[in-house]
């Protein structure tokens, strides 16, 4: 099961006060011996999610919403309408599609997977993971290798990172311009080479979190203490914020101390959800910000046969993932009527979503659209799934094999043109 709200169904302020205690939240979960047996949190500068291995969906997800309701002192009503639940294939497609990049505020951006391996090293780290989300988190992250080298998504470079630096080329001389980075994490190690690549020179950062020394000894930069912060702002043309904290680390009155008595602009890069920058800042004379809003405004599209491709290889692995209910030997039966279920409802999700800017009530009634239809997926494939445990037991597979041909018109073989199938099972296989 998985609880989501991210940029395509809700505020980024309404993402940000849900994320506030979000490293403990796993943790307080499993500690309360209730319905959840595993947990993994996934926080990025524009969706939070949490996925969990339960038997009693409504409990866990009633113990997710207080613990968030308590760490946020948002009200419960509030954070369980904020979080769409997603139970059984309509989790594992998810997971699958977001790591893959579908669900992007930049679609195809390759930032994300590296975000959800993170996740999932610190859930296994903290012994915080079960058997059945640590499979299918891996199924994810090999999911979304075979797009990326299967099919045209991403391929443009183009992630958040480049779409805020593409935002600032109005304010910046990149050539030798002088960074601060502000934030650690997997956006930070990504803006690095970025940065790099346009002719700037990152000379410095830090960390609200105090991880800035090891950071600034793998990149041969300086690591920047909180009492050199505003010096470190002075001497910078442009700051790169990420870091993920729940506080705000530049104020109107620090930037303004740092910029007194200079001229040369400064471009401030806000990508980090709970924001680095503070309001106001931006009002400063001399100062440009630029934040997630901004990004997802000007975010570029995807050729469609780039996301129809890597949406048919989502729905192989989520039919290939199951439940592990069936017999062995109707396995490739029921994978390829899965798959193909699940390709048609790709196809028609991928109709019915909005656009970019959409209005809210446009994105409310595609969300509800969507759940119908996973719902509607989800009963059609009960019975013959059910029905091929059956057949298998009483050693009648043949004629359960001769139905799906006649009723779907569809083989037991995938097509190899189809969708990439070996790829995802060579690396099943390296894994297992």
């Amino acid at each position: 099961m998985s609880l989501v709200a991210s940029h395509r169904n809700r505020e980024l302020a309404v993402l940000e006060q849900l994320q506030v205690g979000a490293d403990t939240l796993a943790q307080e979960l499993l500690a309360s011996g209730g319905a959840v047996t595993g947990a993994v949190v996934l926080p990025t500068c524009n969706r939070f999610e949490v996925y969990v291995e339960t038997e009693d969906p409504t409990a866990a997800r009633r113990a997710v919403v207080d613990a968030i309701a308590r760490a946020s002192a948002l009200e419960p009503s509030t954070v369980e309408q904020a979080l769409v639940p997603f139970e059984d294939d309509d989790a594992v497609q998810h997971l699958l599609a977001v790591t893959s990049g579908l669900e992007s505020m930049v679609v195809g951006e390759r930032e994300i997977s590296g975000q959800v391996r993170r996740a999932h090293h610190e859930a296994q780290r903290r012994h915080e993971i079960s058997p059945r989300l640590d499979r299918l988190f891996q199924s994810a992250l090999r999911t979304s290798r075979v797009v990326a080298s299967s099919t045209g998504l991403g391929t443009s470079g183009r992630s958040v990172v480049s779409v805020a630096l593409d935002l600032a080329d109005t304010s910046v001389d990149w050539d030798g311009a002088r960074v601060l980075l502000i934030g650690t994490g997997a956006l930070a190690e990504t803006a690095v080479g970025t940065l790099h690549g346009r002719g700037a020179r990152v000379d410095s950062v830090f960390s609200p979190s105090g991880r800035a020394p090891e950071f600034a000894l793998r990149h041969g930069i300086e690591a920047v203490e909180l009492d050199g912060l505003e010096l470190a702002v002075r001497e910078a043309d442009i700051v790169f914020a990420c870091s993920g904290g729940e506080s705000v680390v530049l104020t109107p009155a620090l930037v303004a101390n740092a910029r007194h008595g200079l001229e040369a602009p400064l471009t401030l890069i806000d990508l980090a959800l709970h924001r680095d920058i503070a309001p106001g800042v931006g009002d400063l004379r001399g100062v440009t910000v630029i934040g997630l809003d901004d990004v997802g405004a000007h975010a570029p599209g995807e050729s469609v046969g780039a996301i129809e491709a890597a949406r048919a290889i989502v729905a192989h692995a989520v039919a290939r993932f199951g439940d592990g209910e069936t017999a062995r030997s109707l396995d490739p039966a029921v994978v390829a009527l899965r798959e193909h279920v699940f390709g048609l409802l790709e196809r028609e999700v991928a109709r019915i979503r909005p656009g970019a800017g959409a209005p809210q009530e446009a994105v409310d009634r595609a969300d509800d659209v969507e759940q119908a239809l996973r719902r509607f997926a989800k009963t059609l494939l009960h019975t013959p799934t059910v029905r091929a445990r059956e057949h298998a037991q009483a050693g009648e597979a043949t004629q359960y094999l001769e139905a799906i041909r006649a009723l779907y018109g569809i083989d037991v073989a995938v097509p190899d043109d189809a969708c990439p199938a070996p790829q995802i099972d060579a690396e099943t296989a390296e894994r297992d």
